[in-house]
Formats: C-alpha cells, structure tokens, sequence
C-alpha cells in the first residue's frame, strides 16, 4: 500500500486525486494493532522483554512525522536507531516529533516492550507522516511485524538482519478490552443523533481535542472567523477560520493572557470578554495595536473589575443598538464600584413584609438584591451605568430586530413543589425594569406592580446562550426567532415573540435536540448559518453548523426587507416608543418629566404604568407626593401611591393610606386589588410597621375580605393581616390550609403562619403542626422542598411557650424526613477503573436490563443522594435528565472521578478548629452562630460547629460524592445501571429493548 502512494498514479487516477488534495490533510488510515511476540499457549511473564520491528519505504520529501506510542507494560520506540519515545504506563501514550528522523527509502520502526506483571502484554504504535503533496500516510503494528524473544545488538537498525524473526501476534486493534481507545481522540455528540425542525441541516464540524478544553463561550470577529472560549483557566482562547462553505479550515490558540471568558463580543475594532485576565476578573478590551492580527499580551487592557467568580457570576457581553456595551452578570456577583449616579435603575431592597427563610440547602445565603443584572458601557469602559436587575442567573442576551433586550433567566430546581417556585422564562429585559428574583423563599410573585412579568414561561432548565435570528439565512419565520439554548435537556428552542402594547408574550417550539447536547452558546455566522457549541463542566466539546435548505442571500434579501417593513407598521410600535421615551427620564433629575409621564400611571398597559412610575420615581418626591395623594383615577391613583410607597418619607404613611381607603368603596378588579394590597405591603416596609390604632383600621378594612374568592389574594391578604395580628388571622388561615387544594397553596399560608405568635388555641397548634406531619411524608418537591418544611415547623416551634411544647410533645417529636433505607451490603467485586469499562460502553445501548439498572442505582448508594423519575434523595443533583448534557463516557467519568470537577452548589470544605481538629463537608446551613456541616451524605451525617471555633475554612478539592461506588457491582450491571440513567429512570426507552 506504501508502495503505491509513493509511485506515479496514472492519469485517471490524477484526476481523482484534484479533488481531494483541495482538503488541508487527507489521511490514508490503518488502525493500529496490540501486538506482541508469538509465546504459543504460554501467558507473558512478569518481567518478560520483547522485541519488533517494522521495515517501510517513504518518499523523498515529507513533513511533519510523529510516532505515538504505548505499551502495556513500558515500551522503548527506536526509528532507524535512534530511540524516539519511552512510556511507563499504558494509559499515558508517548509521542514524539521524528521528522528529521525519516528517511527517503527504507526506514525501520522498532520497539522494546517489557510486561510488568504476569498476565496481558502487548505494545501498540502508529508513525504518521505528510508527503509533499499533503497527503497523509501512517504506519501502524500489525501481524506484519517481526518480533523476537532474544536481544541481538542492532536489532533496531535498518542493516538488521531479522532472519530469525517471526511474525508478531495481533490481540485485536485499538479499543479491544482492556486497553480500551488510549489513541482515540472523544469526539463530540454526531451531527446523526440530533433531530432539527424540517429543512433545517446540522453538522458537527470540529470536536475539541483535549488540549482546547471544554468550551462555554462563542463570538464572531469581524472577519467571520469564530472565537472560542474553553471553561476554567485550562486553555486560551481558540480562533477558528471557515471556508466559504462553513467547514473548518484553521484552528489556532490567542496569545493573550485571559481565559474562562462567559462573555465575549467583537466590536469596536476590539475583542471584549468578560472573564479572567492579569488584573484579575473583569471586563476586559483587548485591541490589535500592532495590527499582527493577534492579541498580545501587551494589548489586554482591564475596562472594570468584578466580584463574582462561578456559576452565577460574570456572564455576557453584547454590543446595544446604540453601539454601546452591555454587561450582565449573574446573582451572585455584586454591582461593581462606580455606578454613575443616574443610572436607569435605582431605589431597590428586598421588600419582604415577612421574614424569609434562605434556601434550605444553604444556596445563595445572604445574597440581597439585586439580583441578576445588567450594566451598560461606553466603548473605552469610562461611564457605567445599571440598566435592570431582578433575575436569577441570566447567562445571555440579545437584542431584537426592534431593539428590544430579551433573555433567557433560569429557575431554581430545588424550589419545585413550593409556592416560591418559578419557571426558566424569557424575559423582555427593559431600561429600569425589575424581574422580582429574591434569595430563598423571597421571590416575587409575578403580578407584584413594581415588578414585570415574563413572555413567555419555559419550564425546567439550565438556560445557557441566546440569539435572535436577525442575521441568519433561515425563513422569515426563524429570522425574527429569538433561540435559547436549554444546557441540562439538550434543546434549542425557537421562541416566536409576537408584540402586545408596549412589549411582547409569545410561544415556542423544540428547534433541534440530542442526547446529549450540552448546549452553551450559539452565534450567527457571515454566512448566515447559525454555529452553536457545547461544553461546560468537562464535556466533551463540539462545534456545529446549521444552515437551512433555503438559505439563498440574494432571495432572502428581498424577504427580509418586507419583514422589516411589516414590523415598522406594527399597531404597537407607537406603544414601544411611548415606554422607551419614558425610559429616557429613568435616573435622571428631570422635573417635566413628571408632567409627561403622568398622564401615563393610568394607562391600561402594565409596562406603560411601569415605565411611567420609574420616571417619576426619578425626581424629588416632594414635587408630586401631593399630586399623588389627590390622584382620583383608579389605576394612575394606585400606581402613585405605589411610587410614593417606595420614595415617600415615613411622615407620609398616614396620608397615604388615607388616599388607599378611598379606593376601597370602588369596584376594583383582582389585577386592582393585588396591586392596592402591594401598596399596603410597601407602606409597612418602606415607611415602618404601623401604630395601633392605624393597624387596627386596616385591620377592620381588610379582614371582611378574607378569605376572598382567588388564591392570590388570599396569599396577599394572609400576610398582611398575620403581619398586622389579626385576632381571626389563624382561624382563618387554617381553614385556607385544610380546603387548598395543592401543596403549594397549602405551604403558603404553613410559611405565613410560623409567623404568628400569638392566639392560639392548642388546637388550632395541633392542627398545624400535624399538617407538617403528612406533608413530610406525603408531598414531594426538589432538593429543598423538605428541608423547607423542617425550617418553617421550626420557625413555628420556636414561638411556642414551655407549656405549649409539653402539651403538644408528640407531635412535635422530631419529624425530618425519614432517610432512605441503606441498601444491604455486597460482596467488593473489583476496584473499577475508567480504562476498564470504557471499551464496553457501546454495549449499554440496547438491550439491558431496566430492573437490572434500577437494583444497581440503589446497590451504589446513588438513590441515597441523587433522584430519578422523582425518586431518590436530595443531597446531590438530580439525575433526570442527565443523559441530555453528558455522553455515557462522561457520565461513567464523572462517577468514577467525582472530585473531578464539583459545581459552586455542591462545594464542600475543609474547616479546621482552634483546638486543631478538622471535618470535611457540604455547608448545609449557617445561622446564629453556628455551621451545620453534612460530613457522610450516604448516611446523612451532620455536624454542628460553632462559629466562634473555627480556625480556617477552606475550599475542598473533594467531592462529598465518595469514590469507588460501583466497586460492588459486576460489569453487566454497570452497564445496566449506565442504560438506566440515560433512559432517565424510565423502563420503556429503547435502550432496554429485548432487555429485561
């Protein structure tokens, strides 16, 4: 085969070649083989040494050779005498650049294996070479070469004279067991195994290698050429030039100093990223100074420093509408220093009439308001302003073909089955707007005026990277899609957003989906295809291309111009420009701009009356409170006493709720009456709980309206008259609780009623306390549901006088949720290896056993800590779905290394005492002084510390998820266990069938 490469091809042949010589490197490929020296029945013996070569010819000119290598035990590679490469562990192949090394004519490849240890031996090695023609030649071990049991001084040279020698035994080729594919490069998830919407074509077109990491972030500079950023500090930056027709043609690394960008933008002449960088985590610009087209290291400039470094920190950067940089950044990460003092959104807090509980599994603990946010720049990064906060963990936006900012805003998962939960959601992302996220149990409902509501609610989810249409090549339909990217169910959906007064609702659909699929970003090429990537937490990384069947520019261009054109005529467009010039006096001093918006605090659109308080919030509260207390129209009346709850001194209080009061004769609509009540809600907050006698007439106003015919305004009023000690509040309460009919109502007025101390009867105490009783076995949720329960009874108990708990002992005994029973004990099979079980991994595809799979989720301990199909405990991540994120190669990685990366949620640490003991573990919760530490999750052992003992706390580089979990299982029922998770519990998925 060598020989025919090297000789002249004839003229049909020729005319093949042209063809293919248009490609970068084509590659005639063998398959290496594990070989080693024909021993007959006898098994290798420790310590035993072999010896092989290999005699090939190569052409006069070639470029770029290496030889790469393994041996189980050690292997020693010689190329024409010379030794090249020498590796000591099978696992780690060897490799070596021999291209000075290679001769025109004949060459020899030899190699020197030792076995270790009694038992399997074998060497495998592949020499690669271009010729100058580009085309690609390799050399491999096989049954071709000539082995020998006895060292002959010169064996490895080509004047060697092997006569003596005997064929090699193949023991199959790489990836036969238990070697497994130590050449092999992963690749990512097929372009086969995603299913897209009709007309629509994926390509996957290049795979991460391991040296580029896994990536999290994607932009396009201004040449068309992606750039691309791997996770962590693990590897720099990538820049990646297509062809005309979108395929890879080059791949090369930046030199500049940043890494673990989650925002990246070309503009301004300039690549900005949001990341790490030699001055620490922050905004940075880098800028082609020389103009080497490269970034130097030189020519990395720091715009702002930020606080937040993890999931939910620093995140996207787009370019605006109006050529500026826009920033936003995760709960988790604070507003940065030096906010100009106009910004568009100020006057926030937490605005909670009743205490809250952080969450119960200690997430987020003392991060306030506000929020998920986004900050907005000018090019040099000299003027920073605060555009909107309220969300949660917003990794990604974009603006619209009308310029409108949408984003995709996560939920928390832990909360599912409490009244507190919310939805991933798209979100229409306005100048001064609030979206109403609180840590803990604080989160907004939706319909809270000084709030805004969502588009359009997804549902469970990791939302990663976003982007409307407006640039691709797809039907008008798509073009005007704002696409969001679901990280955990591998999912791209398209949402069609349709304008409704001054914003937007819509809907949406799967635009194209896999298993797995982490996606994480996606852009718009020059092209017009649409280039998305996955990655994160070490997945295997991959970049795609999706192009539609009509993806004509010159057709396309006509359409988009009568898109545009349909879009200026919308009947809401006046409605935009209306909101978005009110938009202009947020944060800014502006007495006219009272006069203007006020006409507005009336209008019938929500994000009108929300546009137009903002305005007038802007200004100094004594140039419209009065005008805001003589208001008659009903809604510009409660929009105003809305503002001068949240702006008004405290010597207005009286006044303000005077004007309420003369709403209350008026036939008012729920949407009215949640509202008024948030203004009694904001009065108390903002302006101080009231007096008694001022308590006692709003007691008399609103306690004949409770409970009222909606749920929601029996939540609103079940906090206001429990704030204010209501004599019939629980009476009343308790009956809501008995008749609700979900759990999540029922938990609502539970949580409320932790909060009165006072008027009970011990009835009325046993009634509630047993309600705890069968939600804790009854009622299911996420992993903070019961944990939530336990606080809110504690909360409860802790308002209970001695005689109280005597009475009510029994009931109050301790009720936590009962820890799933230990799975009785197993025999130690075998200390399991990643290399061990990789080469079976195909065979968990079908054909597997559901009851099998399911046995080996509890024999592992995973149900311990881990759910699935709503099953499991609560310490770890939930497993539904994991099959959407991560190949079966990654999963058994991760099971098998679970301290190979740990997510900012389930961090453990080492404290260390002052008496000089130490513990290990996951923070469950800190409070009053003390630290409540899970040290064993498969046991549910915790410790408490006190506060005042603790030396040092540090991050764990160890996982709480022990090691070697699948020791007590056999091969098949690893296999087993695998095909059960990707089938994510569920026992009619394919890969189970003609299983068991």
């Amino acid at each position: 085969m060598i020989a025919n490469v090297n000789s002249r091809p004839s003229s049909a042949l020729s005319l093949g070649l042209l063809s293919l010589l248009s490609f970068p490197f084509l590659v005639l490929a063998q398959v290496p083989e594990w070989i080693w020296h024909d021993n007959g029945s006898a098994t290798p013996q420790a310590g035993e040494v072999r010896f092989f070569r290999k005699t090939f010819n190569a052409p006069a000119k070639t470029q770029r050779a290496e030889v790469t290598a393994t041996g189980d035990d050690q292997i020693t590679v010689f190329l024409n005498g010379k030794q090249v490469a020498h590796s000591t562990d099978w696992k780690k192949p060897a490799t070596a650049d021999v291209s000075t090394l290679l001769c025109e004519g004949p060459n020899v490849l030899a190699a020197r294996g030792r076995n270790g240890e009694a038992g399997a031996a074998a060497i495998l090695v592949r020499l690669e070479y271009r010729t100058e023609n580009n085309f690609g030649v390799n050399v491999t071990s096989d049954k071709s070469w000539l082995s020998s049991a006895v060292e002959t001084a010169g064996w490895e040279t080509p004047e060697f004279a092997a006569k003596d020698w005997k064929p090699a035994v193949s023991l199959g080729k790489v990836g036969v067991a238990p070697w497994g594919n130590v050449l092999g490069k992963p690749t990512a998830t097929p372009a086969e195994a995603i299913t897209a919407l009709p007309g629509f074509k994926v390509e996957l077109l290049k795979s991460a290698d391991e040296r580029e990491g896994s990536w999290i972030c994607l932009t396009v500079d201004d040449k068309g050429r992606l750039i691309i950023s791997p996770e962590k500090d693990q590897a720099p930056l990538l820049r990646i030039t297509l062809t005309p027709q979108g395929q890879v043609a080059k791949t090369e690394t930046i030199p500049a100093p940043v890494r673990a960008a989650m925002g990246l933008l070309y503009a301004h002449d300039s690549l900005y990223l949001n990341g790490h960088g030699p001055k620490g985590v922050g905004l940075y610009r880098l800028i082609d100074a020389n103009k080497n087209d490269q970034f130097d290291p030189g020519e990395v400039h720091l715009l702002k420093n930020l606080e937040g470094d993890n999931e939910h920190g620093y995140h996207a950067v787009v370019l605006g509408p109006d050529g500026m940089i826009y920033v936003m950044n995760g709960n988790h990460t604070k507003v940065p220093e030096g906010l100009a003092p106009n910004s568009p959104y100020q006057n926030y807090a937490e605005d909670l009439l009743l205490p809250r509980l952080w969450d119960a599994n200690g997430h987020a603990k003392g991060v306030l308001a506000p929020g998920g946010y986004v900050v907005r720049t000018d090019p040099e990064g000299k003027r920073w302003e605060l555009l909107y906060d309220g969300c949660r963990n917003t990794y990604d936006f974009d603006f619209s073909p009308d310029g409108e900012m949408f984003t995709y805003d996560s939920d928390m998962e832990w909360d599912i089955g409490c009244p507190w939960y919310r939805p991933t959601r798209v979100l229409h992302c306005v100048i001064g707007g609030e979206y109403g996220w609180r840590s803990g149990t604080g989160k907004w409902p939706t319909y809270y005026p000084d709030s805004l509501p969502s588009a359009v609610d997804i549902g469970l989810g990791s939302p990663c990277g976003v982007k409307f249409g407006t640039k691709s090549h797809f039907p008008a339909k798509y073009r005007r899609a704002f696409f969001i990217q679901d990280w955990n169910y591998g999912k791209i959906f398209a949402v069609h957003l349709k304008p409704d007064g001054a914003s937007y609702t819509g809907e949406f659909e799967t635009f194209l989906s896999g298993k797995p699929l982490a996606v994480v970003d996606l852009e718009f090429g020059h092209d017009g295809a649409m280039y998305f990537i996955i990655g994160g937490w070490k997945i295997q990384s991959g970049l795609y291309r999706v192009s539609h069947a009509e993806s004509d520019p010159a057709r396309l261009g006509v359409r988009r111009a009568a898109a545009l054109s349909n879009s200026a005529r919308d009947a809401s467009t006046e409605a935009r420009a209306l909101r978005r010039k009110l938009e202009s006096s947020h944060g800014k001093s502006d007495p006219a701009a009272i006069d203007f918006a006020w006409p507005h605090l009336d209008s019938p659109d929500r994000w009108l009356r929300f546009a137009a308080r903002v305005a007038i919030e802007s200004q100094d509260a004594a140039l419209w409170q009065e005008r805001a207390l003589a208001e008659e129209r009903t809604n510009a009346s409660l929009t105003a006493l809305l503002a001068l709850a949240r702006r008004g001194s405290p010597g207005l209080q009286v006044d303000l709720l005077q004007s309420l009061r003369r709403l209350g004769g008026r036939s008012l609509t729920e949407a009215q009456t949640l509202e008024a009540l948030r203004v009694l809600h904001l009065c108390f907050i903002r302006m101080g709980k009231p007096d008694y006698e001022i308590a006692q007439a709003v007691i008399r106003e609103l306690s004949p309206a409770y409970p009222a015919p909606s749920e929601m305004l029996n939540r609103e009023l079940c906090q206001l008259l429990v704030y204010l000690e209501a004599p019939d509040a629980i009476t009343k309460t308790l009956a809501l609780l008995s008749a609700a009919p979900t759990q999540q109502e029922q938990m609502h007025y539970a949580f409320v009623l932790r909060n009165a101390k006072a008027g009970w009867t011990l009835d009325q105490r046993r009634a509630y306390f047993s309600w705890f009783n069968k939600a804790l076995r009854d009622y299911t949720g996420g992993n903070s549901f019961k944990p939530y329960l336990v606080n809110i009874r504690n909360d409860a108990i802790a308002t209970l006088a001695d005689v109280e708990r005597a009475e009510l002992a029994a009931i109050l005994e301790d009720r936590k949720p009962a820890a799933l029973p230990a799975p009785p004990p197993r025999p130690f099979v075998k200390e399991w290896r990643f290399e061990d079980l990789e080469p079976a991994l195909a065979d968990a595809t079908k054909g597997r056993s559901f009851a099998k799979g399911k046995e080996a989720f509890h024999a592992a301990q995973c149900l311990q800590c881990h759910r699935i199909a709503g099953e499991g405990g609560a310490v770890g991540p939930d497993l539904t779905g994991v099959s959407g994120r991560f190949n079966r190669r990654d999963t058994l990685d991760h099971i098998l290394n679970p301290s190979k990366i740990i997510s900012d949620r389930y961090q453990s640490y080492t404290i260390t005492l002052r008496n000089g003991d130490d513990l290990s573990g996951y923070i469950v919760d800190e409070s009053d002084g003390k630290l409540t530490v899970l040290t064993n999750p498969l046991a549910d052992q915790r410790t408490v510390i006190l506060q005042k003992e603790i030396q040092s706390r540090d991050v764990s580089k160890l996982s709480v998820m022990p090691e070697g979990l699948l020791n007590v299982l056999s091969r098949d029922e690893i296999l087993d266990l695998l095909a059960y998770l990707e089938a994510d519990g569920k026992p009619d998925h394919a890969v189970f069938a003609a299983g068991k």
